[in-house]
């Protein structure tokens, strides 16, 4: 694996003192308090830019940061320059280990695969099924580099995947993914059936039956019409809709626009701050951000290799292209879980989303929100143990290979 290379993280000094300088001199509005209906509180966003100015420490993040198995790798995808992808790579001793493809999305980073993976190492020690986890850093976020060309879209987010996968000796695989690690991981699934053999995902956006599936059309119809749903899935489409209303904003934005707000999150540190956190804030369950882990967060985006700006352009090539994400891709060869988290941003009903392929593993949850792995993980792994271990509906989906 002569492509495969070790990778440190290193952002120089005068990079860390220049964002100080940067979070020092910033002017923040007073604005009159409104709680979250205009937005994060402005009283928030002074305190956690003091905290990210005077006590976080960008160093010994860095520092626990290399602790994990960090590795980078060249992957051309055809019609663009080859990209330096970065990723980390936790190999387990078992020689039956499973292949698991971590994709996040945004605001998220590789980082949040590092709540799962002493989980589900210790799950492996205790009897349960063993994983290889690979958790790159998409083109533009984190520590891989910037696609410098237009149209680097869905088709070719799953293709950079598939190809590090192969690359690292996994023909066979699974993937996990949430917010556009699900689109991306449905398209592998699309592209590559012989080698994406299970897919679990904690983001599910499915599509009812069409009229050309009548039985299932008349049920749909009448679920719909006569109210069937359950409380659960009422309460997703409700979610769904008040999302389109009223949270739905940044993504028209970074769908339209993408290089307008990136100048401004790339210049302003406070506004890549206040533009994260909220979503951190609204997409979760009641979770109790601390201001060093939403420093964390942001400072993975502000020194990203490719910069903060280019992770907005997903939104817009996602779009557009002869791939364009959307609800309802259907991957029939491949063995699906679905864990449904009760502030996820949205969800649809249970028998749409069986559409989507071979269902063998649904778990509803009583707490959780968008950000499964972070939020939640002892919920998430203790999922995959199931979909994959003995009895699992995925157990022995996935070809032993590397």
């Amino acid at each position: 694996m002569a492509n495969i290379r070790p990778f440190r993280i290193e952002v120089p000094s005068s990079e860390v003192e220049g964002l100080k300088q940067r979070l020092l001199t910033s002017r923040i509005p007073e604005l009159f308090e409104a709680g979250w209906e205009y937005g994060p509180p402005v009283e928030d966003i002074k305190r956690i830019a003091k905290y990210w100015a005077e006590e976080f420490s960008w160093p010994s993040f860095e520092k626990r940061l290399n602790d994990l198995p960090h590795y980078e790798a060249t992957i051309a995808v055809s019609g663009f320059d080859p990209c330096q992808v970065h990723f980390i790579h936790q190999r387990s001793e078992s020689p039956d280990a499973i292949p698991l493809l971590f994709v996040h999305g945004w605001p998220g980073s590789f980082y949040e695969v590092s709540r799962i993976l002493p989980l589900l190492r210790a799950s492996e020690q205790n009897g349960g099924p063993a994983f290889h986890v690979v958790a790159p850093s998409l083109p533009n976020f984190g520590f891989s580099s910037r696609v410098n060309q237009p149209g680097f879209g869905i088709r070719q987010y799953a293709e950079t995947c598939h190809q590090l996968m192969q690359l690292l000796g996994y023909k066979q695989y699974a993937s996990q993914g949430g917010d556009w690690g699900s689109s991306i991981s449905l398209s592998i699934g699309a592209f590559h059936p012989e080698s994406l053999r299970a897919i679990h995902l904690n983001l599910i956006a499915g599509l009812p039956p069409p009229p050309t599936a009548p039985l299932s059309f008349i049920r749909f119809l009448a679920t719909h019409f006569l109210n069937l749903y359950t409380d659960r899935e009422s309460q997703g489409l409700k979610a769904a809709q008040d999302y389109q209303e009223q949270g739905s904003g940044y993504f028209q934005i970074q769908k339209t626009r993408p290089h307008t707000i990136g100048v401004a999150l790339a210049d302003s540190p406070v506004g890549l701050l206040a533009w994260i956190y909220d979503k951190l804030v609204s997409w979760t369950d009641n979770y109790a951000w601390t201001p060093q882990e939403v420093c964390e967060w942001v400072s993975l985006y502000w020194f990203s290799r490719a910069g903060p700006a280019a992770s907005v352009v997903i939104y817009h090539e996602a779009s557009k292209g002869e791939w364009p994400a959307r609800a309802g891709i259907a991957v029939p060869s491949a063995k699906m879980g679905f864990s449904y988290f009760p502030k996820e941003i949205f969800s649809t009903p249970r028998a749409w989303n069986r559409r989507l392929g071979d269902v063998i593993f649904e778990q509803e949850h009583e707490r959780g929100g968008h950000f499964a792995a972070w939020e939640q993980p002892e919920l998430l792994v203790g999922d995959l143990r199931v979909m994959f271990g003995k009895g699992g509906g995925a157990h022995g989906a996935v070809e032993k290979s590397a």
